[in-house]
């Protein structure tokens, strides 16, 4: 297969030229607008690496579309690997939480051994259309985190693994009515219930909170996969993080905690809908702005699968370097994650590729090739 007169977003420029794709691979790139015997014509419109996505909630929505509903889970899964494709991601990393508060009111139930035996059966069968890692959150304030971690194991496709820590007054929700909004508003607690609940999550904390944090550490040790913090907010915190191995954090909170990870060589990942909204929805640290001082290196999209187009889109305006950009979304978390054979329109790697329109206003997905199969 020929995909030719195509603007090529290669790693460090744009050229016009055409991708030769031959067993699931880049066989050849060449220059120029020729459009050869049995090519397909794409009249100028961009081709870009498939996206990598590193943190996404998105299929938890499928699977629970109001609250109390467990939908059926492989159609779930489906519904989530063909709405990420469609939106122009090849690989994705499907956000499990591991640790859960039995008997609890706002949603920690043990769920994760089970889905991830349906997302990996269901890729083995060749049924996806995209690639399927697994990225286990592990929940640092719960009861059974380290009972969860120890189910997984090598053949589990485990990617990522990153240490959540949800205890209220710190992190994501140093504001408590931060919080109060988005459990409240989410599981329809009362305050009462809601004022059980944060006093349940301090109290795991200081019960299990340094085994769980040593014992998600060694798990991602054991399981090969690439360590994560999440929600870092002070340089003490980062500095832990540096202790731990960490080379990748979500979600910094402030500009402070996002600096001090460049530091210590910790590349940073922020939310599209942030950037697209122009903020934080918990009111932390904006991602345009750690754009502008030169510390977002990742973009994931978090809740809203089309957010990580359009912020690498959004990117491309701010910084004026549509290479630059769409790194963020393609080259820099296969690296953070140990995948060299993905992430860049280059000869001998996965043909994952893109076909992108309206480039000047909101850009449209047209085509996605998935290892040369087209998926979308």
């Amino acid at each position: 297969m020929i995909l030719a007169n195509a603007q090529l977003i290669l790693e460090d420029r744009v050229m016009r030229g055409a991708l030769h794709i031959e067993d699931g691979l880049i066989a050849a790139i060449t220059e120029g607008d020729a459009v050869p015997a049995g090519a397909e014509d794409c009249g100028g419109t961009h081709l870009a690496p498939g996206l990598i996505e590193l943190h996404t909630d998105n299929l938890e929505r499928h699977i629970q579309p109001r609250p109390g509903v467990d939908w059926p889970h492989s159609a779930a899964i489906f519904a989530h690997d063909g709405e990420l494709a469609a939106t122009g991601i090849t690989t994705v990393f499907d956000a499990v939480r591991v640790g859960s508060i039995p008997d609890d009111g706002a949603g920690y139930a043990k769920y994760a051994r089970p889905l991830v035996t349906e997302i990996n059966a269901l890729s083995a069968a060749n049924r996806m259309r995209i690639s399927h890692f697994i990225h286990l959150r592990a929940e640092i304030c719960s009861a059974t985190l380290l009972d969860e971690l120890a189910e997984f194991g090598a053949e589990d496709r485990v990617g990522l693994v990153s240490l959540m820590d949800h205890t209220p007054g710190q992190r994501q929700f140093r504001d408590i009515a931060k919080l109060a909004q988005y459990v409240q508003g989410k599981k329809g607690l009362s305050d009462d219930e809601f004022a059980a609940h944060v006093a349940r999550l301090k109290d795991l904390r200081d019960r299990f909170g340094d085994a769980h944090e040593r014992g998600a550490v060694d798990a991602a040790r054991r399981l090969g996969a690439t360590l994560a913090s999440h929600d870092d907010t002070t340089t003490e915190q980062v500095t832990t993080s540096a202790g731990h191995g960490i080379r990748l954090a979500e979600f910094p909170t402030t500009e402070e905690a996002a600096a001090a990870c460049h530091d210590h060589g910790i590349a940073t990942i922020m939310g599209g809908p942030n950037l697209i909204r122009g903020g934080s929805h918990s009111g932390n640290v904006a991602a345009e702005a750690l754009a502008q001082a030169g510390l977002l290196d990742i973009i994931s999209s978090d809740y809203i699968p089309s957010s990580l187009l359009l912020g690498a889109c959004h990117l491309s305006r701010l910084w004026q370097d549509l290479p630059r950009a769409f790194r963020t979304v393609t080259d820099a978390p296969a690296r953070a994650t140990g995948l060299k054979d993905r992430g860049r329109l280059q000869v001998g790697l996965r043909a994952d590729v893109i076909r992108l329109n309206d480039m000047d206003r909101t850009a449209r997905v047209t085509g996605v090739w998935s290892a040369g199969r087209r998926v979308a």
